[in-house]
């Protein structure tokens, strides 16, 4: 998750001038280049393409269910997720150390950022939501599978994914007012330039302390982290369990074990990549002394958000024998790639989605 300083996509109001001096051998400049300018905007448009093919390929007919559809809403979100990361820290990355891109960083970044950053929180809030409710379903299919027929519906997934929607934007709506924009001319640069500054509600006491450390800590870390480990510690025992009383099992319950199998490794990046972020929001709750630079982990922790949402179609491609299938069907026309019968509308008559590796089917 993007750390909750804001990242650098507001400035501190007691800063005298809004010029930053480019020097491309300033290590803070190099550094700040290498993880956001260069790493976040190649990863993220990277990202953005697999994402693109993810949600082309969940969207066929002949993978609608509602874990597709949870999916799909996940590649929506870290599609938002990417874009605002390149904005808000890829692209203004790039001019302190090179001095490319003035007009965006001194024109266009500033009247943008207090309406991306809001938006970026939106859907990380959003991001961080959908994955755990995709614990959930899996959860529910694997460890109460009884149950699954009637809580696991196509029409329940659309209405969890409309519920996290609304409560993202509702919980983040506070963010459009902690920024101002501030105006000043520059004799140096010959130029009129524009920054953005923390208005006077970010920089109330106690609404930094409640909302922007104490509620972020508890509803995008404490929360959905403690509920994400608990189901799938449940559904790992049982996908231990399953897995050695295999030959026993049906094909449907083999199908939804290795699709669970596949989600876990979803949730293990998850779980990484937003390790760092966590962190940081308890060294700044708890004001704690450290020996490094905060803002070099920050940038690291934007690095690896963009990362999260930019990996998930590796995974698919990966360990979804169905995905793997229907990719090459679609983007790689070619008669040695096809594999199984395909129907006129170039649906595959196979019920899989992912696959464990032993090719058993999978949802």
């Amino acid at each position: 998750m993007f750390n909750d300083s804001l990242n650098g996509t507001l400035n501190d109001t007691s800063a005298d001038s809004c010029i930053v001096p480019t020097d491309d051998d300033d290590f803070d400049n190099v550094f700040r280049f290498v993880t956001n300018g260069f790493l976040i905007n190649i990863i993220g448009v990277l990202g953005l393409l697999g994402n693109i093919i993810s949600m082309i390929i969940l969207s066929r007919p002949q993978m609608r269910s509602s874990i597709n559809y949870l999916l799909i809403g996940l590649a929506r979100i870290d599609t938002v997720l990417i874009v605002t990361s390149m904005l808000l820290f890829g692209l203004p990355g790039i001019y302190p150390y090179c001095g490319c891109l003035f007009t965006y960083y001194y024109v266009v970044y500033p009247h943008i950022a207090p309406a991306v950053y809001p938006l970026a929180t939106m859907a990380q809030t959003a991001s961080v939501y959908v994955t755990l409710t995709v614990s959930l379903e899996r959860f529910v299919a694997v460890c109460h599978p009884l149950r699954a027929r009637s809580l696991c519906t196509y029409g329940r997934a659309r209405t969890y994914m409309i519920g996290i929607v609304v409560f993202s934007v509702l919980y983040n709506l506070p963010r459009l007012w902690e920024s101002s924009i501030r105006k000043e001319w520059s004799d140096e640069l010959n130029a009129t330039v524009y920054c953005p500054r923390q208005s006077a509600l970010r920089g109330n006491h106690y609404y930094t302390t409640v909302y922007i450390h104490w509620m972020y800590m508890i509803y995008m870390y404490l929360l959905p982290f403690g509920c994400l480990t608990i189901l799938n510690c449940c559904i790992y025992k049982q996908v231990l369990r399953a897995n050695k009383e295999r030959q026993r099992l049906s094909r449907h319950q083999k199908r939804e074990i290795g699709l669970a199998t596949m989600l876990l490794g979803v949730v293990a990046v998850f779980f990484v990549c937003n390790l760092l972020p966590l962190v940081i929001n308890i060294i700044e709750a708890f004001k704690l002394e450290i020996g490094i630079k905060l803002d070099l982990l920050i940038q690291i922790s934007n690095l690896l958000v963009t990362i999260n949402s930019s990996v998930n179609f590796i995974i698919y491609v990966t360990f979804g024998e169905k995905f793997q299938r229907l990719f090459l069907m679609l983007f790689c026309r070619n008669a040695f790639f096809r594999t199984g019968r395909e129907s006129p509308d170039g649906a595959i008559h196979e019920d899989s989605f992912m696959s464990n590796g032993d090719r058993h089917s999978l949802r």
